[in-house]
C-alpha cells in the first residue's frame, strides 16, 4: 500500500511518520502532485497557521490537487480546520470540501484555557465507515474549533460542544491526534489505512 503525507508548512507530521511505521507501513512526505494522485491513502496532518499553510497549498498547486483526490484522505488537527470552508484564524478562505466555517474558542470562565491542550473524550455521533470508539480518551492541542454540524462523526465538549472528527465523501478528519493517542489512536490511523 503506498501511503503520502501532504508535505507543506507546518509542524508535527513527523510524528504522524513514525506512527505509521509503528503500524508497518513506510509513508512518503511529499508534495509532488503526481505521487499523492497515486498514493491509495493521502494524510494531511499538521500543527500551524490557518493562512501561512493555505497560501502554500495555494503557491504549490496543493489546494485543488487535495480538493480532487478520490482515495481516502485524513485530515488531522489544522490539517481538519483547513478542508473546512473557512477559518477565523487570520480570516482565511480554506479548502471548502466540508461547508463549514472554523470558529475560535472564546473562554467563558476563568478555567477554561486556549488552546485546549491534553486528553479529552470523544462521543461518536455516527462513525461512517471508520472505527471511532464512543467514550475514548484522545489528545488534542488547537485554539480554534469546527462547529458541530451533518458531517460530524464524533464531538467533544471544551468550552462548546465541537466536531473531534468529520467524515465526507472519501474525506475524513480528526480535530484530535491520533498519532499521540496511545492505542486508541492507533486503531484509529489502522482503520483508516483499511478503508
Amino acid at each position: 500500500m503506498k501511503v503520502a503525507i501532504v508535505k507543506y508548512n507546518a509542524g508535527n507530521i513527523y510524528s504522524v511518520v513514525h506512527a505509521l511505521k509503528r503500524l508497518g507501513v513506510e509513508p512518503v512526505v511529499t508534495d509532488d502532485v503526481t505521487t499523492l494522485r497515486s498514493a491509495d491513502r493521502v494524510l494531511f496532518p499538521g500543527q500551524g497557521e490557518a493562512s501561512q499553510a493555505m497560501g502554500y497549498l495555494r503557491e504549490h498547486g496543493l489546494d485543488v490537487v487535495i480538493r480532487s483526490l478520490k482515495q481516502p484522505v485524513l485530515g488531522i488537527c489544522i490539517g481538519q480546520q483547513l478542508m473546512c470552508r473557512h477559518s477565523e484564524e487570520g480570516n482565511t478562505d480554506c479548502l471548502d470540501i466540508f461547508p463549514v466555517d472554523v470558529l475560535k474558542f472564546q473562554p467563558v470562565r476563568h478555567e477554561d484555557k486556549v488552546p485546549h491542550m491534553g486528553w479529552n473524550e470523544i462521543r461518536t455521533a455516527k462513525n461512517g465507515n471508520w472505527t471511532l470508539e464512543d467514550g475514548s480518551f484522545v489528545y488534542f492541542v488547537h485554539s480554534f474549533y469546527v462547529p458541530v454540524c451533518e458531517f460530524t462523526t464524533a464531538t467533544t465538549d471544551y468550552i462548546v460542544p465541537f466536531s473531534a472528527a468529520l467524515h465526507r465523501d472519501n474525506f475524513y478528519a480528526t480535530q484530535f491526534h491520533p498519532e499521540k493517542s496511545g492505542a486508541v489512536g492507533e486503531r484509529i490511523l489502522q482503520s483508516f489505512l483499511e478503508l
